[in-house]
């Protein structure tokens, strides 16, 4: 019997022509197809390979990581004066935006084949938001098909999507004519629900851009919408985690002791939190078996995503300590890969909130308590620091600011986010933490990275009440309360002072930091209490 191809099935044109108003093709399209089915398109169309333990990876140099100059929120009268506009939310004009959507739809419909995906934003069904996904790429429908949920096959008949995101990873803009910067463009239009993507293959782009989405819709219904990972602990326990890239926020929340509800973002409502994805998104760079056991596992399973992840010509074998592709090598798995995940993708309110930062000048404590008004600052500072070869230029630590810990993707201003932090953190009594994954002993350099059974150890204290009672110390600049004692963690580790060889180093060093702190959060002064404001570290 002869093989059956995809060409052999004609296109339908009444079905074609419904993937949006304007967009018509003659080229194939492909619906919510199957995991199989779109290993089979991707390696077919030579996107990719399959890896020796059954995952798909791809490869989508020159960019190895999102575009944020190249991020664009259409100027309309219906959203104009709430969005926070600046260097995160450039405007495009309409007419520019018309330009660039017709050159779009064009493209798209000059293709041989399209894949469509009809996902779920939301865990929670009083706040899903149907998302259509249109990409030239069967391995990003993949990526798409693990990192939003994917409704019953009964649920797709009469799917209506209330975003669109047009994805065309090969055109590129003109910037004269549309009003971009380069030809990379990742542009929302909150009126017409449409999101254009195009001149990057990096597949991150269209998992944020939906964040951003969510970001402008949730908190006009009152719900929290939050840059974190979130589990749950076998009393039921919920707790988030704050943290940019390198902090270990998949790392620590993928606890086999407690269920992991996502690994990065989550929105909080009046009845809890929802994860608003179906996978995840982890940094694979230097991933071992022994450290992350869970995350490790997931990167031998067919249907995983391994995005710029090195693998051997010949046995096809992934080599995670390669990095000669970029350092922001990712893996994207369905949840349901981490044994212990939460299959609802819900949980209760927050008992604890982490607050994750790597710091490589090796000043802020591993682990203290947070007032609320400290909580507050640092939500707004998000605070975590880059160190040499992460990024090319990069020679020595680099401070990094990301407000709310997720700038890019905030439309409205970050006071926004954080007044409803503070009034949720009070309502339901949160305890708050701040945790240090980076250095210690010394800045990048001299000392060494916290070592993670210890920062493991301080967590899992205190998300189980271990610490409650233990007497603390404020920190001499920043002010936090940093315990006195931990289970299973060396009395000496807690105290960073101490293990620099000079301390008079450490003092000055931390008014350096307390410094940059201060010169960041005064753009956010107007936005807050006087409370939160002082609430930052004395200088």
């Amino acid at each position: 019997m002869a093989t059956r191809t995809y060409k052999e099935t004609p296109p339908s044109t009444e079905q074609n022509s419904s993937i949006m108003p304007g967009l018509l093709t003659r080229g194939q399209v492909h619906w919510n197809l199957s995991a199989a089915a779109l290993y089979e398109a991707a390696v077919r169309r030579g996107e990719g390979h399959i890896t020796s333990s059954g995952a798909f990876t791809a490869v989508t140099a020159p960019h190895t990581g999102r575009s944020p100059n190249d991020k664009f929120i259409v100027r309309e009268p219906t959203t104009e004066a709430e969005i926070w506009w600046g260097k995160v939310n450039q405007p495009l004009d309409p007419k520019h935006y018309e330009l660039l959507y017709q050159h779009t739809v064009a493209h798209l419909g000059s293709r041989d084949e399209l894949f469509v995906r009809d996902l779920y934003a939301g865990a929670d069904p009083r706040y899903r938001v149907p998302v259509r996904f249109v990409t030239t790429n069967a391995w990003q429908a993949l990526f798409v098909n693990n990192m939003f949920l994917r409704p019953a096959a009964e649920a797709l008949a009469g799917f209506a999507p209330s975003f669109t995101v047009l994805h065309a990873p090969e055109l590129q803009a003109d910037p004269a004519r549309h009003g971009t910067r380069s030809g990379t463009f990742i542009v929302i239009n909150f009126r017409e629900r449409v999101i254009l993507i195009g001149g990057t293959r990096y597949a991150g782009e269209m998992k944020k851009a939906m964040f951003s989405i969510l970001n402008y819709l949730y908190p006009k219904q009152g719900v929290l919408s939050m840059h974190c990972s979130a589990n749950v602990g076998p009393a039921g326990d919920v707790a988030v985690f704050f943290g940019l890239s390198g902090t270990g926020k998949t790392t620590l929340s993928a606890d086999a002791t407690r269920g992991l509800i996502g690994d990065d973002e989550h929105g909080w409502s009046d009845d809890g939190v929802f994860n608003f994805e179906g996978g995840c998104y982890a940094k694979v760079i230097r991933l071992s078996k022994e450290g992350e056991p869970e995350i490790h596992a997931t990167t031998q399973m067919f249907g995983t995503v391994l995005e710029n992840v090195v693998i051997d010509p010949e046995t096809r074998v992934a080599d995670f300590n390669d990095a000669s592709i970029t350092e922001n090598t990712r893996a994207s798995y369905p949840i349901h890969f981490i044994p212990n995940h939460v299959a609802s993708g819900r949980a209760g309110h927050p008992k604890n909130i982490v607050f994750l930062t790597a710091d490589a000048f090796g000043i802020l404590p591993p682990i203290a308590r947070l007032t609320g008004d400290q909580a507050m600052y640092h939500f707004l500072s998000g605070y975590t620091a880059k160190v040499a070869g992460t990024e090319r230029g990069v020679t020595e630590p680099q401070v990094t600011f990301s407000a709310c810990f997720g700038a890019p993707f905030l439309p409205l201003p970050p006071g926004k986010y954080a007044t409803m932090l503070g009034e949720k953190i009070a309502r339901h009594q949160v305890r708050c933490w701040l945790v240090n994954t980076g250095w210690t002993g010394g800045p990048f350099g001299e000392g060494h990275r916290m070592k993670l059974p210890y920062t493991r150890a301080m967590i899992h204290a205190a998300l189980e009440g271990k610490l409650d009672d233990v007497a603390t110390t404020p920190h001499p600049v920043f002010g936090v309360h940093v315990p006195r004692e931990v289970p299973g963690v060396p009395s000496h580790v807690l105290d960073q002072r101490s293990g620099w060889a000079d301390p008079t180093r450490y003092d000055a060093q931390a008014t350096k930091l307390a410094a940059m702190f201060q010169k960041n959060f005064a753009q956010f002064a107007d936005q807050v209490s006087e409370a939160v404001r002082k609430a930052g570290p004395a200088g």
